[in-house]
């Protein structure tokens, strides 16, 4: 007689099970929380074979763990989520400025392009084909760049409220962006645009700008209270949105809102600055001063011509009617004055990376630049290295001191032997002199062979080679250690077209060549490219409004090719201003 087995001991409460039920299938339940309602969250898949019911078992039960098991409830696509998201989390808690971009983002390129997918089925290379169909469709990397910030954000909230385990923007590879370096004004450049600026109204808007560096919002903000004439002071508080505007005559006119005879701004005007270090009292010079004075009279005079039409706000800059300037206004006006002091074209900030420059000309401290800027203490030195540009005399003054500190003294004492270097053989750099341009090499044989070759390129330059402590180039050599090469440079040739057109298309002579070729090394970022071809068209500043095409590249028959691309386009680019936004209609 067998005896009967014991019966299996009853599995505790939470345990997960396995079992195959009535209609053949196997069937896992996992317990991985608890409901709202206080009852165990227990989930269940269902399968045909016991291994494939096992594995997901096993699966959830990590995933329960790890604490990333997906929230029970609604079933979001990307859609779904991004909308919600936008008008309900989001904008109850960035700025007006911030919410406008995300809104770009979502409504005009996330939904369009990946909208349907279901949330937890969002993989990496979604978004990362996503950003390659952008700027192959004519997206700027800019764009791209700011799309995968905006879906990175928001999908970080769907994590944080379990609605999914995992951000795949995070894991995405963002599009590169290549940050173009910006040419700030000379002092010459900021003398004619000053002298221009005394023309006109508001002059002393753009000596702010210009001198002090305060950003287009800041200076359309600030008012009279801001301005301690005593203390020579300005305090930034706050800074102007840009209008936004309904139909006030209940569309009616046919006419966009903006364009409206009885259009409301929906928007309030200003804003406060968006951190502790935006709110910042400046110091301001006496000249400036006196300006501001004069302006605050200038004020006085226009408010007394317009009698009842004047709206007092207390804006330090205005209207003729007393109303804050619209910040698009503000900056037609900017390029007017560029054309008329006969500048370069440049964006209004700009102006910010100028004053960041004069300040590292001027020697004035860190913290006190910073100050100055606006910046965060944690981002300064970023910030400080994206702004201050090291200009031609920020690097000779530097040299120049050096020079006094290491030989301004006891040089007959301290003279080396002859063909004897003054400090170790391990501890030199040797600095290629390029004209202005010092180009640091480990190796004396490498700064020879540039020199010699840099010599029959530019035969009317001064090439020379000069042998530097190494502790002397890290602390005061431009770019400091890293910036010190152990091989030859590449050398390429760059290829150079361009031609003028007249308003109207015609096409206009010029003393240069058409086309004409220099040779460039990589350290040259005035004439090197590594790329086969690039052009652009602009319109040239001055009475004559010409338009011109350039194109530059290592490869002649591509530069050929976008030369004629370009032409065409500098051709319509004349006939038709308003197309390409050179005019100042808005």
């Amino acid at each position: 007689m067998t005896r009967a087995s014991a019966p299996k001991p009853r599995q505790p409460n939470g345990a997960s099970s396995i079992f195959q039920g009535k209609d053949g299938r196997w069937h896992g339940y996992v317990t991985v929380g608890t409901k709202d309602n206080g009852k165990l969250d227990r989930r269940h898949v269902s399968r045909k074979t016991r291994p494939e019911v096992t594995k997901l078992v096993r699966e959830l039960e990590r995933q329960r763990d790890k604490g990333t098991v997906r929230k029970v409830g609604q079933s979001w696509t990307l859609e779904t989520w991004l909308t919600h998201w936008v008008e309900n989390i989001a904008a109850a808690h960035v700025s007006e400025n911030t919410i406008d971009g995300y809104r770009v983002a979502v409504n005009h390129h996330l939904i369009p392009g990946l909208g349907a997918h279901r949330l937890e089925k969002l993989e990496p290379e979604h978004l990362e084909r996503f950003y390659k169909k952008m700027q192959d469709s004519g997206s700027s990397a800019g764009t791209a760049h700011q799309v995968h910030r905006t879906v990175r954000t928001a999908l970080n909230e769907a994590v944080r409220r379990a609605h999914l385990a995992v951000n795949p923007a995070t894991i995405a590879k963002a599009p590169r962006l290549e940050e173009e370096e910006v040419e700030p004004y000379t002092v010459e450049e900021v003398q004619r645009l000053l002298a221009e600026a005394a023309k006109h109204r508001n002059t002393a808007r753009w000596v702010i700008a210009l001198a002090l560096g305060l950003r287009q919002g800041e200076v359309l903000g600030m008012q009279w209270d801001d301005v301690n004439f005593e203390l020579g002071v300005i305090r930034v508080r706050r800074g102007r949105l840009r209008p936004r505007y309904k139909h006030g005559c209940g569309d009616r006119c046919g006419r966009k809102p903006g364009f409206c005879p009885q259009k409301i701004n929906t928007r309030r005007e200003t804003k406060s600055a968006k951190s502790r270090a935006g709110q910042r009292p400046i110091g301001v010079p006496n000249e400036l001063l006196q300006l501001l004075r004069q302006h605050k009279e200038e004020q006085a005079r226009e408010c007394g011509l317009a009698r009842d039409l004047w709206t007092e706000k207390g804006y330090v800059f205005t209207s003729p009617t007393g109303e804050p300037l619209n910040p698009n206004t503000d900056y037609h006006k900017w390029k007017e004055l560029l054309k008329a002091a006969g500048v370069r074209d440049a964006r209004l900030h700009d102006a910010r990376h100028t004053a960041a420059t004069v300040l590292l000309i001027l020697g004035v401290p860190d913290a006190v630049v910073d100050a100055i800027m606006g910046w965060e203490p944690g981002k300064s030195a970023r910030m400080r290295r994206r702004y201050q540009h090291l200009t031609s005399r920020v690097l000779k003054d530097t040299a120049d001191k050096v020079g006094g500190l290491l030989w301004g003294m006891g040089q007959a004492d301290a003279a080396p032997k002859a063909g004897q270097s003054p400090v170790p053989a391990e501890l030199v750099v040797h600095v290629a002199r390029l004209g202005e341009r010092p180009v640091p090499f480990l190796h004396r044989e490498h700064a020879d062979e540039v020199v010699a070759r840099w010599s029959e390129d530019w035969p009317d330059h001064t090439a020379q080679v000069e042998e530097w402590d190494r502790w002397r180039w890290e602390h005061q050599g431009p770019g400091g250690g890293s910036a010190i090469r152990d091989q030859v440079p590449s050398r390429a040739v760059v290829f150079h077209a361009r031609a003028l057109f007249l308003p109207g298309g015609e096409r206009a002579g010029t003393e240069l060549p058409e086309q004409w070729s220099v040779p460039a090394w990589d350290f040259e970022t005035d004439r090197y490219t590594d790329r086969a071809s690039a052009w652009r068209t602009a319109r040239r500043p001055g009475p004559g409004q010409e338009v011109e095409a350039q194109v530059r590249g290592t490869d002649k028959a591509a530069v050929e090719a976008a030369f004629a691309e370009a032409c065409a386009q500098a051709v319509d680019r004349a006939r038709n201003p308003g197309k390409y936004g050179d005019t100042d209609e808005w």
